[in-house]
């Protein structure tokens, strides 16, 4: 497998950045969830917000990585069996996946910051408290992180099922591309003109 896209795959770099991010979500909601529950006498109380914002702020690495990795390394060519409202739709979601998770970590950063406390990434270094003593800052930023986070979930079970209906339905390598797998029409391809 190639580290760099191809114009019928993608490359490792790209799969493994897809895939850190979609699991590091997941992880993060769910996290998130849970640990809005925890009473103060939890002995999670402390060390749950700890990881959640210090994943959080890598995750926004991560993003930043992948698109400047997909500035510099394009995707693969659309699959000839892609409707044009199937590539609109797709390029609309991917956008507003992109827009969102970083509206997330900026309000998750202003409830972090609202008390004019940086935050701690790992124990490793302090991201400062730049913006703080906004008027009810932390809970504002506090429903923005929550919505924009169920918001995230929703276009990305679309994304997902998106992703199904291509393999199961239309029986094309969208998924297969996904996962580092030779897809069957590239292998075809590929037979015809031995």
């Amino acid at each position: 497998m190639h580290l760099k896209n191809t114009r019928n795959s993608y490359g490792l770099v790209s799969i493994l950045l897809h895939w850190v991010v979609a699991l590091t979500v997941i992880g993060l909601a769910i996290l998130g969830l849970w640990m809005t529950d925890l009473s103060y006498y939890s002995p999670y109380y402390r060390s749950a917000p700890f990881w959640h914002k210090s994943i959080g702020l890598a995750l926004l690495a991560v993003l930043v990585l992948r698109l400047l990795w997909r500035w510099i390394n394009p995707r693969p060519a659309h699959l000839p069996n892609h409707k044009r409202w199937e590539v609109s739709v797709a390029g609309v979601v991917h956008g507003l996946l992109y827009l969102l998770l970083f509206v997330i970590v900026a309000s998750g950063y202003l409830i972090s910051t609202a008390k004019g406390q940086g935050i701690s990434v790992f124990g490793w270094f302090e991201v400062p408290a730049l913006v703080t003593g906004l008027p009810s800052q932390a809970d504002r930023a506090g429903a923005v992180h929550y919505w924009v986070a169920i918001g995230v979930l929703g276009l990305a079970a679309l994304h997902a099922l998106g992703a199904l209906k291509h393999h199961f339905l239309d029986h094309d390598d969208t998924l297969r591309r996904m996962l580092g797998m030779q897809g069957r029409q590239l292998t075809d391809s590929k037979e015809k003109q031995a």
